[in-house]
């Protein structure tokens, strides 16, 4: 906070979150949404290409938790395996619905416990964040 990056590198910089870069690195047009599974749960959308990181983790879900808390770390080791991954095809039909997403990506690293994806989602890939990196120097400050 306050911290002058530009002046001590000496060279231009922009900060972006790991979701919204890995966002960035799988847009292929329309309406994306981005999720990402991991420790947490990682979400950005991108619509017509003007990219939006969104806190979708920390909203209510049911029973006092959170999305985070169902999809996130927390909710595979509560849940299981096979419970989480209900969890996950539900929560993910509901939110690209409300948000009227053309498609879901959904990354992070436990996004391979998967075994199969929800309609109109896509696997994405930790490397797609080099090419969001990439991508975001493209994008007006």
């Amino acid at each position: 906070m306050g911290f002058n990056f530009r002046h001590a590198f000496g060279r231009p910089i922009k900060i972006i979150n790991d979701a919204a870069m890995q966002a960035l690195g799988s847009y292929q047009g329309g309406r994306m949404l981005f999720l990402g599974l991991g420790t947490g749960l990682g979400a950005a959308m991108i619509v017509e290409g003007v990219l939006e990181p969104m806190e979708l983790a920390h909203l209510a879900y049911k029973k006092g938790k959170s999305y985070e808390d169902y999809l996130g770390l927390r909710g595979l080791k509560r849940l299981g395996k096979k419970k989480w991954r209900r969890y996950v095809a539900k929560i993910v039909k509901a939110l690209k619905d409300a948000l009227e997403a053309d498609y879901v990506v959904i990354g992070g690293g436990n996004s391979k416990k998967l075994k199969k994806l929800p309609p109109g989602a896509r696997l994405g890939d930790n490397t797609n964040a080099f090419r969001g990196g990439l991508r975001m120097w493209k994008q007006p400050p």
